[in-house]
């Protein structure tokens, strides 16, 4: 088993729907080629911009698949299989394995507060039931449970869960996690803001849904951050900042639809009860991807 296959830009493609609210594999598929021609480094359906909470148990499944098929081993893939009962969690792990995915990513949701002792038997339960490398998948901000760094290190200790990724905004939990368990500890960012400062923190890879519209910026970061420029990292971060902060801030399935609009690429609609960027909101992004592209151009 390789514990971390995943480094570099991991890209999340979002889950599209017709005008009758239903999946669009089709579509899906043409989107997720966009993201492995363009260079992304590893796939990851099924996390908060592939609306995961918003799809029934097939629909999870055929967007599997579907991932599968199309990336044909290109590239390492990243499945969502979250849940709120661990029962459900451990079937969609074990379809995601089965069907051929590298790893599969987990966040504890939680109606009630779990505690820290639930939230570790969870994950146990998981990996026993399945051979591949587990992602330990921290957003208080979406899953409404806050895994602190001393939870995430007893998470590691248990053998299948290999990755952690942090997407609090913390960036002094990621010093944490690289003091306490050493260069070798392999996490990845999940908050987009914090892009440059996790890389810098020593973070192996990035997940993001920013390659669904600035897939070059994204990988050219990462690309400087390994070639020890920090100036060139720098720069190139600063040109995305503003829209990274907006697709977090606005919802990430509404921002990069609206974003593949605006490039001229089919985004397909949401799943009520989420509704598309106001006007006001879509001119808004239109103006920074128009800036974006003026200072790619000039960086050129």
């Amino acid at each position: 088993m390789n514990k971390a296959p995943f480094k570099g830009i991991i890209a999340y493609p979002i889950t599209p729907f017709d005008q009758n609210e239903k999946v669009d594999i089709s579509l899906f598929k043409t989107l997720v080629e966009r993201l492995v021609i363009s260079g992304s480094h590893g796939i990851a359906p099924l996390g908060s911009t592939g609306v995961l909470p918003y799809l029934n148990d097939e629909e999870k499944e055929a967007i599997t698949e579907a991932t599968i098929q199309q990336v044909a081993g290109r590239v390492p893939i990243l499945a969502g299989v979250s849940n709120l009962t661990t029962e459900k969690t451990i079937h969609h792990a074990k379809f995601a394995e089965s069907a051929g995915a590298d790893a599969v990513m987990i966040i504890p949701m939680s109606y009630w507060k779990l505690t820290d002792d639930e939230i570790v038997a969870h994950y146990d339960a998981v990996a026993s039931k399945i051979s591949i490398p587990i992602m330990a998948y921290n957003n208080p901000a979406t899953s409404g449970v806050d895994m602190p760094p001393a939870l995430l290190k007893r998470l590691l200790e248990i053998p299948n869960v290999t990755m952690i990724k942090e997407s609090t905004g913390d960036i002094q939990r990621m010093h944490y996690l690289r003091k306490e368990l050493g260069e070798e500890v392999a996490f990845y960012n999940g908050s987009n803001p914090l892009a440059l400062a996790a890389f810098a923190a020593g973070a192996k890879g990035w997940c993001t849904a920013a390659p669904n519209l600035i897939p070059e910026l994204n990988i050219e970061l990462y690309n400087a951050v390994q070639n020890n420029d920090l100036e060139t990292a720098q720069n190139l971060f600063y040109k995305q900042v503003d829209l990274l902060k907006f697709i977090v801030a606005k919802g990430l399935p509404r921002a990069v639809k609206s974003g593949l609009y605006i490039l001229g690429e089919n985004g397909g609609q949401l799943r009520s009860p989420l509704k598309p960027l106001t006007t006001l909101e879509t001119s808004e992004l239109k103006e920074i991807l128009s800036t974006i592209t003026t200072k790619c151009i000039n960086y050129n």
